[in-house]
């Protein structure tokens, strides 16, 4: 069998893995899925297409798309139209918004974080949880962090707008007994909520992800060999190339010239994997005279 239709059977077969764990057991499959399963196999194995009739109105499409979800669909129904895509990020986000699989998380929240940005992004950023700031406006990035964030994403001649933010958790990780600072996210409650991030990678299908911080790296990648190490190398995640580089909090800490050097450095490597022009003057940041 062919590379591709084994990494789609993976894909199906991890997705509906997923959907049983979030108690789903019914997947709606168009009629011409189920009439091609029953053809004989060929020598060259052609992929699957999950596809609905010529002209499907849009609660059709809507309906489909919420039916099958994340990593599988995205792979078989590529590309989606817009209204098919808005719909299925619709539904996601009105599932997320009502998750309680972290009872201390959504007792002690204002708000679920869901994520910003255009859901056709080519530039996908990925932090690890939200803070004080994000909690209390229900957007990534928007406190002390956030504002830097942004200064580096106009820096490459982007938007916020242009570009999708989003955090492994959604929920801003309780602090017990605290009535200011934050915390990391724990493993366990990192993988109980990256099925969100999954399914948003999955629908924008963005050309290129960074990877924010050591927490955020380590909820991607696991732990390896540590985010000094692992900054501007890239590497991919489900199937998209991944630059993890500093968290622009760690350069609010350490505002010497050298590291935000290599920050820079980093995105500069982003901007040619997108094509993105760079001049003399955006190649220059932060050296020295």
């Amino acid at each position: 069998m062919s590379d591709a239709y084994n990494q789609l059977l993976d894909a199906t077969i991890r997705h509906l893995e997923d959907l049983k764990s979030r108690g789903v057991r019914d997947v709606v499959v168009s009629g011409e899925t189920l009439r091609a399963l029953t053809q004989p196999a060929k020598s060259q194995i052609p992929h699957p297409k999950f596809q609905m009739e010529k002209t499907p109105s849009p609660a059709a499409e809507q309906s489909a798309l919420i039916a099958l979800p994340g990593e599988t669909q995205s792979a078989i129904r590529n590309p989606q139209s817009p209204v098919a895509k808005a719909a299925a990020f619709a539904a996601l986000r009105e599932r997320a918004l009502e998750c309680v699989k972290c009872p201390h998380l959504a007792s002690s929240r204002k708000s679920v974080v869901f994520g910003v940005g255009s859901i056709d992004a080519q530039l996908m950023f990925v932090g690890e949880a939200p803070g004080a700031d994000e909690d209390e406006q229900g957007e990534p990035f928007v406190g002390k962090a956030g504002q830097l964030l942004t200064k580096i994403i106009q820096a490459t001649g982007l938007t916020r707008a242009d570009v999708y933010i989003a955090n492994i958790l959604k929920c801003r990780p309780d602090t017990p007994g605290q009535s200011a600072g934050n915390r990391k996210p724990t493993g366990d409650e990192m993988a109980t909520c990256i099925p969100y991030l999954h399914e948003q990678i999955d629908l924008i299908r963005p050309r290129v992800i960074v990877a924010l911080g050591a927490t955020a790296v380590d909820g991607l990648l696991g732990k390896t060999l540590g985010i000094t190490k692992l900054r501007g190398n890239w590497k991919i995640y489900r199937g998209t190339p991944l630059m993890p580089t500093y968290h622009p909090a760690y350069l609010l800490r350490n505002q010497a010239m050298s590291e935000k050097r290599k920050v820079w450095e980093d995105m500069l490597a982003v901007m040619e994997k997108l094509g993105l022009p760079v001049s003399d003057k955006q190649r220059n940041y932060f050296l020295r005279a």
